[in-house]
């Protein structure tokens, strides 16, 4: 906030010293056509330069007060929208706008309207001050500082309405033409598609031009009545310089008509922005119950019924301790960039050397300059995975998060990546997973039920009493003796030929067969 105040004074200065020098040079340019002599000029000529050097250096000033405010806000807005996005996700496209476009809006918003509205206010209070609240700059600023930009708001405003549908049908038939190309053409119908398209675009520009031309009209209004207002002073008798000062101050006002129509496309994006802001405040976690939320030491495994509240868990943890506990989370995002990165996200400055060493560690056989694609699309499950666990470990928290991290791996190179994972951690580590077989070495076990810890004790305790855990155990066992490949012994199953493999319902403890998915 200091510093959009220091961009509004910096910009009000700039304008003052840019009306000021063009009172001065015009009192300068008809006070020497009488020859008067050279010390009665002297004063205005310094002033004609100071205010000339003045203008530019006020100008730049603003620019970098204003950029530097709204930037540092800009990064506080998008960090606190993605957090609630995190904590409600949206729809892909949705959530792009959010927090893309929309906290984009909320840039234009501060930098485009408030900013030039702020300072064109206080420049026409000064202004009026100075020439004794004259009649015809009131009337002036009156026009192109409320009525002008009220109306450009009013056809922006309409503008909008009518563009939006076109708009909203130029993107369907868009849509239809990349997903339905192959389709369209083998019945015949692409022509027809695109001929139809074509008109809607066609109706598109026909109206960006429309209302183009109203706000051309807008500025023209504003221009004329900058010259009704120099003719006012001109009938009055005031003075040359007086006529083209008020000429320069009304030129301040103009910007606000583009304001206005700035502000009638970005309001939605900054009601959608607050909208987002208030979820941080409003939810605090997802809707699901959450146990106790202090730091784990040592290793900690996590289990317990689909919908228990293992998910929900480490989110509670993560949120609770956001600098300490990180990790692999179900809701972790993939960016649109390559695979480096997307790792780097963990620590920014980290050497090739550690890239290529939790590379090492996860089993990461992407090259580093791959394009992932969105949310990683172009990446296989079990590479997305390991990506993030790339990420998590290049992090090095004090605390890692593991949320089904060796899923969409085959059961052996699973465990394998896994147990390298927990060999290279250096802290504590919480480990979510429907398998118990990697749990036999952890320090403790929680299981969840509904939310609550229901049982808590090591793998062998575990093992030992009745209830969930020992009854996912003994099927889990049960499950690689039955299964066509080769048992461990250990409740673990790799399946000799990569096809057939059991799996055991989280809800129910019953084994069910499906094809296995292949290491990558």
């Amino acid at each position: 906030m200091r510093r959009l105040v220091l961009a509004v004074a910096a910009g009000v200065a700039a304008e003052l010293a840019g009306i000021g020098l063009m009172t001065t040079a015009v009192w300068l340019v008809v006070r020497a056509a009488g020859q008067p002599p050279l010390s009665a000029l002297a004063v205005a000529v310094v002033a004609v330069r100071t205010l000339a050097l003045a203008r530019g250096g006020l100008r730049y000033a603003e620019r970098l007060a204003g950029h530097s405010a709204v930037l540092r806000h800009l990064a506080e807005v998008r960090g606190r929208v993605y957090e609630a996005l995190l904590r409600r996700p949206l729809a892909k496209g949705d959530a792009l706008t959010r927090l893309v476009s929309d906290v984009d809006g909320v840039q234009d918003a501060l930098l485009r309207c408030a900013l030039p509205g702020a300072v064109a206010v206080v420049v026409g209070v000064v202004a009026l001050a100075a020439t004794g609240f004259a009649w015809p700059l009131a009337v002036g600023l009156v026009v192109t500082a409320c009525l002008v930009p009220w109306a450009a708001y009013g056809l922006a405003v309409r503008h909008s309405r009518a563009l939006a549908p076109l708009r909203a049908e130029l993107a369907e038939r868009t849509v239809v033409l990349l997903d339905g190309a192959a389709e369209l053409t083998a019945f015949g119908a692409l022509d027809r598609e695109l001929a139809a398209t074509g008109r809607v675009v066609d109706a598109v520009a026909d109206r960006e031009r429309r209302g183009g031309s109203g706000a051309a009209a807008l500025a023209a209004a504003a221009v004329v009545v900058q010259f009704g207002v120099a003719l006012a002073f001109l009938r009055s008798g005031a003075p040359a310089h007086v006529v083209l000062g008020s000429v320069a101050v009304l030129e301040v006002t103009l910007p606000l008509a583009a304001a206005a129509q700035r502000w009638a496309e970005v309001r939605g994006s900054v009601t959608r922005v607050r909208e987002a802001l208030r979820m941080v405040e409003l939810l605090p976690v997802r809707d699901a119950p959450a146990p106790d939320v202090e730091l784990p030491v040592g290793r900690v495994g996590v289990v317990g019924a689909s919908g228990a509240g293992k998910s929900t868990f480490l989110r509670a943890l993560a949120a609770a301790h956001p600098g300490v506990a990180k990790g692999v989370l179900d809701d972790a995002h993939v960016f649109h960039a390559t695979v480096e990165a997307n790792v780097r996200l963990g620590r920014p400055e980290a050497s090739q050397e550690e890239l290529d060493e939790v590379a090492r560690v996860v089993d990461l056989d992407v090259p580093w300059d791959t394009v992932v694609g969105e949310d990683g699309g172009a990446l296989s499950g079990g590479q997305r995975q390991r990506l993030l666990l790339a990420r998590a470990l290049l992090a090095d928290p004090d605390v890692l998060l593991l949320d089904e991290p060796v899923e969409g791996l085959a059961v052996d190179h699973g465990d394998a990546v896994l147990r390298r994972v927990l060999d290279h951690a250096r802290g504590a580590v919480v480990l979510v997973t429907h398998r118990l077989a990697p749990l036999a070495g952890v320090d403790r076990v929680v299981v969840l039920d509904g939310g609550r810890v229901a049982q808590e004790g090591t793998h062998e305790e575990l093992v030992a009493a009745p209830g969930y855990y020992r009854d996912r155990w003994s099927t889990e066992r049960m499950a690689g003796r039955s299964s066509a490949g080769t048992s461990t012994g250990d409740g673990s199953h790799s399946p000799s030929n990569g096809t057939n493999c059991v799996s055991v319902d989280d809800a129910t403890g019953t084994p069910q067969r499906r094809s296995a998915v292949t290491a990558i």
